[in-house]
Formats: C-alpha cells, structure tokens, sequence
C-alpha cells in the first residue's frame, strides 16, 4: 500500500498543524475529502510558541511509525510465503488464545476434553473465521502464517463481541486480551515462519 504525507496548515495562527499518513494521493478536493476520511494516524499541532518543537517531535514519531509500517509490511509479505497446514493451523490458534497455564497445559498433553466450553467456543470462532471471512480466501491468506495472524487479528477486531466501543478500545490497545492474545500470535507465527513445526514440540 502506497503512503503519503498529508500536511496542513491553516495559516492564520488559529487552526491546528495536521501532519497524517494516507492511502490517497490528493490531486483535487475530492481526493482531498477522501484522504481526510481515510487518515488513520495523524498528529495535531496547535500553533504556539512550542509549535516547532512539536513539529520536530512530530517528525521523529512520523519517521518512526514509517520505519516499523515498512518493516512489518516485510514481515507479513514474508509469512504470506509460509505455508500452515490445518492441524497446525488449529495448534496455532490454540496456543494464541491460552488464557492461563492450566489450559495451556491441557493442551499440551493433548487433554483437549479438559478445556473449557468458553475457550472451545472461541476457538472455534477463531478458526470460523480462517474459513469463512472473504480476507481469508485470497491467496496470500488461505493456507498461511500470514492467514493465521490475519485471523487472529480479525476475530478481536471483527467477531469478538465487546460490551461498548470504549472496551473494545482497551481490548485492543490499552494492553487488554485482543492485544495481548496478538502479540503472542505475532509471536508463535514469527517463530512458526522460522521453525516450522519444531514450535509445537515445547
């Protein structure tokens, strides 16, 4: 996906400096709108007298922000190479989802029928969703670690149901259980891509 650097001033000293990444390269003011819906992270600078350290500072944090998108887009382009059988697959999406110690023993010594409903139940959301989410039938999805960290992600983000969407906020990036569950999964499929199946054997 193509990025650019989207700056705006209002030059009048009143209006904010905005300074996003977007998908859209503005050519008009329809473009223009589009990229103003479609900016996912942006900074606001307030014009003060601090505004050129907030700038500079901007620039550090946008600089970065690039360097890790670059750096996991490389990652994720990379697992898309990687092929996961299902029964491995299923290993996956059980290790990702451990809530504790005690299922994670269950399902290392194969005591499958000692696991809770509740975890069977999201499993089996989890993996629903390797096999009938539209994401998951491309072919840089179905049958990979990429697919795998696809599904993982997209059962928190698109099937987990949260009570509002503050929690669901907090789930995802305030360290609750969807960031914490695939933060692990980025893990286990890291390690899957550079191991195989030598993971599953601890």
């Amino acid at each position: 996906m193509e990025k650019y650097l989207f700056l705006s001033t209002s030059h009048d000293g009143f209006g904010s400096i905005t300074a996003a990444f977007i998908p859209i390269r503005i050519i008009c003011n329809n473009t223009l709108n589009a990229a103003l819906r479609n900016r996912s992270n942006s900074i606001k600078i307030r014009h003060t007298q601090n505004a050129k350290e907030h700038l500079e500072e901007a620039h550090k944090v946008m600089g970065i922000v690039n360097r890790l998108s670059n750096e996991l887009g490389a990652i994720l382009n990379r697992w898309s190479k990687v092929r996961i059988t299902d029964e491995k697959l299923k290993q996956l999406i059980q290790l990702a989802m451990v809530p504790n110690k005690e299922v994670l023993t269950n399902i290392k010594s194969g005591n499958l029928d000692e696991l809770s409903t509740a975890f069977k139940n999201v499993f089996d959301n989890v993996y629903g969703y390797t096999q009938s989410a539209p994401s998951q039938q491309t072919a840089t999805a179905k049958g990979t670690v990429f697919g795998a960290y696809n599904a993982l992600t997209g059962y928190f983000q698109n099937v987990r149901i949260y009570k509002n969407e503050k929690a669901k906020l907090k789930s995802l990036l305030f360290g609750g259980t969807g960031q914490l569950r695939t933060q692990k999964a980025f893990q286990l499929c890291e390690d899957f891509a550079m191991k195989g199946d030598s993971i599953f054997l601890n």
